[in-house]
């Protein structure tokens, strides 16, 4: 694969065409109201072909009554042209079919595991969970269906709580929206110093989750 062909997320965010996409983590995902199994079936089949025609292939998950599809380039480790037009097509389709895209109901679910000595214990959870490196300080399930892990840099032990928190990856204009609810639901905020990049919540009890978004992460 062309280097040239790689795309950042800030890139793929700011390209025109793809409103009915959102960047989240390494990934452009979107969920397409299809209203029926038999509709969601027939938008995937679709898709099917024009992604042989193309030779570039998304992750579908079809539920009643919607279908989520999930584009990103094996070889970058991210986003490449190729999942541009790949989304652009796919929202043709949607839109030839009477099929509206629902693009901020997607979400992206990262377990971080804070460590002293990432090197030590990260290849630990690659192994345990069957995943693989992918080079950075997360690793992958090689066939997509559960969590990324996460592993965040500690300087000192925390010996008084969990050291494990949830990361929840949203599109950038829901961000907020979540930060919203979890604080009327009697959350707080911890931090907000690396925002937008993710925002420190705990929940009354005090164990922790991000809100966070592609911004500032790559």
């Amino acid at each position: 694969m062309d280097d040239n062909d790689k795309r950042n997320p800030r890139e793929v965010a700011e390209t025109e065409g793809i409103d009915d996409w959102r960047v989240l983590l390494r990934t452009l995902q979107s969920s397409f109201m299809t209203g029926s199994m038999a509709k969601g079936l027939e938008f995937a089949a679709r898709v099917g072909v024009a992604a042989d025609t193309a030779d570039h292939h998304p992750d579908f998950t079809i539920t009643y009554p919607r279908v989520h599809v999930l584009l990103a380039t094996h070889e970058a480790n991210g986003l490449s042209v190729r999942d541009i037009e790949m989304a652009r097509t796919i929202s043709s389709i949607a839109a030839d079919m009477g099929i509206a895209a629902a693009p901020t109901e997607v979400s992206a679910l990262e377990v971080a595991i804070d460590a002293i000595d990432i090197p030590a214990v990260k290849p630990f959870w690659e192994a345990v969970l069957g995943y693989k490196d992918t080079g950075d300080d997360d690793c992958q399930d090689p066939f997509g269906r559960g969590p990324g892990f996460w592993f965040q840099q500690m300087d000192e032990l925390r010996p008084q709580r969990n050291r494990i928190h949830v990361d929840v990856t949203v599109a950038n204009d829901v961000a907020e929206q979540r930060i919203a609810a979890a604080l009327a639901a009697g959350g707080i905020l911890v931090s907000d110093a690396a925002a937008p990049s993710f925002w420190v919540l705990a929940d009354p009890e005090g164990n922790e989750a991000c809100i966070c978004t592609w911004q500032g992460r790559f």
